[in-house]
């Protein structure tokens, strides 16, 4: 066995000991905490290279990707070669990276991560795993989203956890993050064809030029296997227009899931992270918009859309059969959901997220009606028009910018050009202060 102290696994907080024997290897946080292991069939190849921390052995294993060990001294070479060799039967590769600082280089999709070299070597790597969505941004550039937990317990770089709990992700809640990459890909590149193998074609047959960014982008895609979710479709709607963020999308509904497929832009959105589910008519007497606040917000380049609304017809039927087995229906969602829907498209939405995520569907306050017998009222936001809805315990403004306003949180109500020389006014305004020193909000041009 070989042992070595003071190791950083996979970007923890904390350092641990590894010890390889034949059987495998494993790293144990020195403070106390959960031990990560890695039998010896999982290992498929090893590399040695400069790191933050001296050097690195980097592994890719079957069945967790890319993981790193990082701390290893320059004369500890030797003996990790020698253990990978003997026991595992894997050569260590000794990788130089590029250090020139340049930020033009070739992009290679190896196994288990994106490789950026300068003059064929490495200046830096991103694993898979790491990547949560990507977008073209520009007809020659592609956005690369990186994965953002909520806070540092969601992954293994939370010292007093010990750094072993996430088994693939590496980034932690810290204070400053990379969340977003562009690459810059000029000019056509050539799509290389696969056999009926799986193989790659070899150079003179059969190949298919196209937009680089676009073939960077769909190869992006397959290798990160974004937008592929565990487990089969329960549900698919088809075009459905979102004011914010604004264009039409697909939605699939999965177990613990669901996915939004536009023409640009595709996003998955786990259950756990929507907080606030809420079903609002229009005071249109036409739309009905459904509300969904998420923590952490969506990004779409720099900007963060913390609630989705979308917008259906209220006269808008819907015929649908619940792609669902039989046993899981009657079994787990007993009483939840049902095999077919026939009803307005927006009630059948809300059913089924209901039924699949669990969460509440809030709905306007009862004992609010305006003069025009609707549940919202129409009013501005500084320049943006939309419609104010009194909920039970909260307000909620929609669509841009869509807020929340707790009624917990309200300090004081303000209303202005009521009374006095503002009188023969046909509008008012209400303005919220809130406790604890939050920004206020105001509402402008309420109708009488």
């Amino acid at each position: 066995m070989e042992a070595f102290n003071d190791i950083y696994l996979n970007l923890s907080q904390k350092s641990g000991t590894t010890r390889f024997a034949e059987s495998g290897w494993g790293w144990k946080p020195s403070g106390g905490g959960d031990t990560f292991t890695l039998d010896h069939e999982q290992i498929m190849q090893a590399q040695w290279s400069r790191a933050a921390r001296g050097y690195e052995v980097k592994v890719l294993s079957r069945a967790d990707g890319i993981i790193q060990l990082d701390g290893f001294k320059q004369e500890d070479f030797d003996r990790v070669a020698k253990a990978f060799k003997v026991w595992y039967g894997i050569n260590v590769e000794n990788k130089e990276h590029a250090l020139r600082g340049w930020n033009w280089g070739k992009a290679e999709f190896t196994k288990a991560e994106l490789t950026f070299n300068v003059n064929n070597r490495p200046a830096f790597e991103v694993p898979y795993t790491e990547i949560s969505n990507t977008n073209l941004a520009g007809k020659n550039e592609v956005a690369v989203d990186f994965s953002v937990p909520a806070d540092a317990n969601d992954t293994g770089t939370n010292g007093h956890l010990g750094g072993a709990r996430a088994r693939g992700k590496k980034s932690g809640g810290a204070k400053d993050q990379l969340v977003e990459m562009r690459f810059y890909i000029p000019g056509v590149a050539t799509k290389k064809e696969k056999n009926e193998d799986g193989e790659d074609m070899e150079d003179g047959e059969e190949a298919e030029e196209q937009n680089a960014a676009n073939l960077f982008y769909e190869t992006l895609m397959e290798k990160a296997e974004i937008g592929e979710v565990a487990g089969d479709t329960f549900a698919t709607f088809l075009d459905i227009l979102h004011l914010t963020p604004r264009g039409r999308f697909d939605i699939d509904m999965y177990e613990t899931s669901f996915r939004l497929r536009g023409k640009t832009y595709d996003y998955k959105i786990q259950f756990d992270n929507v907080k606030k589910f809420m079903q609002l008519p229009k005071p249109d007497d036409v739309h009905t918009l459904i509300v969904i606040g998420l923590d952490p917000p969506l990004r779409q380049g720099q900007t963060r859309y913390p609630f989705l609304v979308m917008q259906f017809k209220r006269d808008e039927e819907v015929n649908l059969d619940l792609n669902m087995k039989d046993e899981l229906l009657d079994g787990q969602y007993s009483g939840k959901l049902l095999s077919h829907y026939e009803a307005p498209i927006a009630h059948v939405v809300s059913e089924i997220f209901r039924g699949l995520s669990g969460k509440r569907i809030s709905k306007p306050s009862k004992d609010f009606l305006s003069h025009h017998e609707q549940s919202g009222v129409k009013c501005s936001v500084k320049a943006n028009e939309g419609h104010l809805f009194c909920l039970d315990k909260a307000f909620m403004f929609v669509p841009k910018p869509a807020t929340y306003i707790s009624i917990d949180n309200v300090a004081s109500v303000t209303m202005s050009r009521v009374g006095g020389a503002m009188a023969a006014s046909r509008t008012f305004d209400i303005t919220f202060t809130m406790k604890n020193g939050m920004a206020e909000h105001q509402f402008s041009n309420i109708n009488r």
